[in-house]
């Protein structure tokens, strides 16, 4: 395994590059923390934040399962569609 697989193996994996798993990951990871603290001050302050959390979760899960399910349908072509496109 060379250094490059390290790298690029996960991402592949998820059939993303590098670069778009760099952007993912970041985003969601910067949306965790930020919901995290929401949480944490929700607990000292019941009244503020009081959806942040669970919002976050579902936002941060829907934007997981879509992007894999639209990566999936744009590479999956069906053969109709494919005869489709084809001329006669």
């Amino acid at each position: 395994m060379s250094i490059t697989d390290l790298f690029t193996d996960h991402p592949k994996s998820v059939d993303e590059t590098y670069g778009e798993h760099l952007v993912m990951a970041s985003g969601f990871g910067s949306r965790m923390i930020l919901a995290g603290f929401a949480c944490l001050l929700h607990g000292l302050l019941p009244f503020l934040f009081v959806k942040t959390g669970s919002e976050a979760i579902t936002e941060l899960h829907d934007r997981m399962v879509a992007n894999r399910n639209r990566k999936a349908a744009r590479t999956a072509v069906s053969p109709r569609a494919e005869s489709l496109a084809r001329p006669s």
